[in-house]
């Protein structure tokens, strides 16, 4: 399916530029949180279907055990979903980073989960309202689930809308074990929004 389904080509460029701004915003928020280096990767722009979300999900990660949050956002009648996936070998590497020195629980990853979420996504959607003059407010973070495949997370995917903006954005960390996937769901109508503001930039 063609990008120009619900964007053009300029709009794309637009976005991406956005969401270098955005995601480097989160990348530095995340450096000094974790006092080490981001590797920040260019990002994916596409249009996606209800039915290729289990695609993109599975294109975002080549970990077969993943855990995920999920926050929703809204403001100036745009809506959209981020969803962040981490590898579950992460959470040894992260827990040492950030000094955390209990036993590795499950309730201790989920707190580390949650943490390093609440940097990424909050940056990173933020970033983005800041450039476009919108003031998004974030629902509370939801738990997708811990150390589970892929096609648990798909089945969360099936929430009514049929066509999005998707925005993929994977962090690596620096010399330790740490990766994580951020996919940005804008939904049709909110796009037709974002674009009226996009085209202002573009003027």
């Amino acid at each position: 399916m063609s990008v120009a389904a619900i964007i053009n080509e300029d709009q794309r460029d637009c976005y991406q530029e956005l969401t270098n701004v955005a995601m480097g915003q989160a990348a530095d928020r995340l450096a000094r949180l974790l006092n080490a280096y981001v590797v920040l990767p260019i990002p994916k722009i596409s249009v996606i279907e209800n039915s290729d979300l289990n695609m993109a999900l599975q294109g975002a990660t080549s970990d077969s055990s993943v855990s995920a949050v999920c926050q929703g956002f809204i403001g100036a009648g745009i809506s959209g979903e981020a969803m962040l996936m981490f590898n579950d070998a992460s959470f040894a590497s992260l827990a040492s980073l950030m000094k955390y020195s209990g036993p590795l629980t499950q309730s201790a990853e989920l707190e580390l989960l949650m943490d390093t979420a609440s940097v990424l996504i909050g940056a990173c959607i933020h970033g983005i309202g800041d450039q476009l003059e919108i003031v998004f407010n974030q629902g509370h973070p939801v738990v997708l689930g811990q150390h589970c495949d892929m096609a648990d997370l798909v089945a969360y995917g099936n929430n009514g809308w049929d066509k999005a903006l998707a925005i993929e954005i994977h962090y690596t960390i620096e010399h330790v074990n740490i990766e994580c996937e951020l996919l940005l769901l804008f939904t049709e109508e909110s796009v037709r929004a974002l674009n009226k503001k996009i085209d202002y930039l573009l003027d």
